[in-house]
């Protein structure tokens, strides 16, 4: 009896905790990749990595909050409000934690001292096992096999990272 409690309570916020986890990696591998495609130092990839974590995934939290409050005010209105996931607070700090803790992956390697001279390459490898792993996490609700979903995700994360990549490298190389 506890353990299926506990599984309907960890599924109630799986939803929040894949979708903040994986728009934490996307923007800030996004972030890293344009910015090294522009050729800008480590320091500026920490500064809009770091600026990246809080405010957009301060955010994904509030706006994940005032959506769940809007639906429970429309439910409300209409009358048939049941109390599912009616926590828009726990709900939207699951997003605003897995956003942060996720996407803290790819800019890890950029505050490492040890990765001299590889951090892009870590911080690609880094993100590309965290979307994997992240995509196939949704096989818990989904049912869909562990690798097609996460090869779905790897795949969206690595198409976004190429665009910021090439958006980088254009600009910089127009401005050069």
């Amino acid at each position: 009896m506890f353990s299926r409690k506990l599984k309907i309570a960890y599924g109630d916020y799986l939803d929040e905790a894949v979708y903040g986890a994986n728009d934490g990696i996307i923007t800030t591998f996004a972030v890293i990749s344009s910015a090294t495609g522009a050729t800008l130092g480590g320091e500026a990839i920490i500064i809009l990595g770091l600026a990246n974590l809080v405010a957009d995934g301060f955010s994904m939290g509030a706006s994940s909050f005032l959506s769940i409050r809007t639906e429970e005010d429309v439910q409300r209105l209409r009358s048939f409000w049941k109390s599912k996931n009616s926590d828009a607070l726990s709900r939207s700090l699951t997003t605003f934690g897995a956003f942060v803790v996720a996407g803290s992956i790819p800019l890890i390697p950029f505050v490492s001292v040890a990765a001299i001279g590889n951090e892009f390459m870590i911080s690609a490898v880094a993100a590309g096992i965290a979307f994997f792993v992240v995509g196939g996490s949704r096989t818990i609700i989904t049912k869909r096999g562990f690798f097609i979903s996460g090869l779905e995700m790897l795949i969206v994360g690595g198409i976004a990272a190429l665009l910021a990549y090439s958006i980088g490298y254009i600009i910089h190389s127009g401005l050069a």
